[in-house]
């Protein structure tokens, strides 16, 4: 049985490597490191199809290392134990250079399977590459990353993808063979979604089941290819666009087009944490104390997704939209921490009062650390009129927080406009 295409044009060098040219290119970080023979623990970290594992297979090949790979989803943690025992040992195989274990999707790995980890990483033992398509601040335990370097991989560039068409053209026997003209790409380009092995595996599809001389164009690539499932790219534009969109309408109070967004990025495969750290950040930047429980909310949602996870968290996702949607909102807390950041850069390291400094000695206090201090507690309403900011910015504003009256016309400006607008 014939390879697929993706497999039979895997690079075999860094010089044969497309893309990232920020960690490969004659002066990347990886291939420095490459040519020195000092390889650390490291964690890829980017969209599906962009090389991962390619680059993963050449550090290994041309560092001279042993190369073992598992997989997140179908191993465990005695697999991990296996290949550690077997690099301890040598087992008559290993040079002096440690082996590369490498581990595609890491972020599926439990607590306690990459905690397995740890001792081979700290020791050398092994070194360790992991894959991931999701954020390793997120997905990785903080002792394992501390112990590994982090490089993002980019998407492939329209360019990028056009030239590995070409090489396919040129370079793979049975695609060559067939004596095609690329024609037209953008069909292509948009079904692959920036993933060069989905591009690599559409095209031979389309080459494949045509006559020898065929131009390719959009049009005979969408006759060839059924896709009934929601065309969204998770890591080029349209997801921007999407998520974007999806946010502006909750901001915009409109339930019905954020829960329209939502189905396009479920549909489309989105990761539904990604989802509800975007709802999490939403409900106080936008909603804040016009009503905290939105934050509550969020929070418990991000929670309930992640231990459900697809199908029914999509359930959880639209409660949440619709309610943060239907909030009142107020982005005060947002500005006024942007206001403080920007005063602070502007102003510096402004002195504390010494009525609010703490007084931990007999010195302190002498020299008037906590002098004149009112205890808000001791005063009616537990409020005392005092000056807590330093004297050089005495009286700035930088919270406004609205009020309830202002929050109670949001709710029935909101009230009239779904009513005249939906019906309800």
């Amino acid at each position: 049985m014939n390879q697929p295409l993706a497999e039979r044009l895997r690079p075999k060098t860094l010089d044969d490597y497309l893309s990232q040219q920020h960690l490969i290119g004659q002066n990347g970080a990886l291939r420095q490191q490459i040519k020195q023979g000092m390889i650390p623990s490291m964690i890829f970290w980017g969209p599906p199809g962009v090389g991962k594992t390619t680059l993963a297979n050449i550090i290994a090949n041309e560092s001279g290392r042993p190369f073992y790979t598992l997989s997140a989803i179908s191993s465990g943690v005695k697999d991990v134990r296996e290949v550690i025992e077997k690099a301890k040992k040598g087992e008559g195989l290993f040079t002096t250079k440690n082996p590369i274990l490498f581990i595609d999707e890491i972020h599926r790995f439990s607590k306690s399977q990459q905690d397995s980890l740890l001792g081979a990483v700290e020791k050398g033992w092994v070194t360790l590459i992991g894959a991931t398509t999701e954020n390793p601040s997120f997905e990785v335990i903080s002792a394992l990353l501390s112990r590994c370097q982090v490089y993002i991989l980019k998407p492939f560039s329209k360019e990028d993808l056009i030239a590995l068409l070409e090489r396919a053209m040129k370079e793979d026997k049975i695609i060559s063979a067939k004596n095609v003209k690329l024609k037209e790409t953008e069909a292509l380009l948009r079904l692959s979604g920036g993933d060069a092995r989905k591009l690599l595996n559409i095209f031979e599809l389309v080459v494949t089941s045509e006559e020898e001389n065929t131009e390719i164009t959009n049009d005979l690539v969408l006759s060839k290819v059924q896709q009934n499932t929601v065309l969204y790219d998770k890591a080029g534009e349209q997801h921007y666009d999407i998520i974007s969109a999806f946010i502006k309408s909750i901001r915009g109070s409109d339930p019905n087009a954020a829960v329209y967004w939502l189905a396009r990025m479920i549909e489309g495969g989105e990761d539904v944490k990604f989802i509800a750290r975007r709802l999490l950040i939403l409900a106080s930047e936008d909603i804040g104390n016009a009503n905290p429980t939105a934050l509550v909310i969020a929070n418990n949602c991000f929670q309930a997704v992640n231990t459900i996870g697809y199908p029914e968290s999509r359930i959880i996702l639209s409660q949440c939209v619709t309610y943060l949607a239907t909030s009142p909102k107020s982005n005060a807390s947002y500005m006024a921490i942007n206001e403080a950041q920007s005063l602070v850069k502007k102003t510096g390291n402004l002195s504390v009062p010494l009525a609010i400094r703490n007084a931990p000695t007999k010195l302190m206090k002498d020299i008037g650390y906590g002098k004149d201090y009112q205890y808000a507690h001791n005063y009616e309403n537990n409020f005392v009129e005092a000056e807590f900011m330093p004297d050089e910015i005495k009286n700035t504003t930088l919270y406004n927080p609205g009020n309830n009256q202002r929050e109670n016309a949001q709710r029935e400006f909101l009230r009239k406009r779904w009513k005249k607008k939906y019906g309800y």
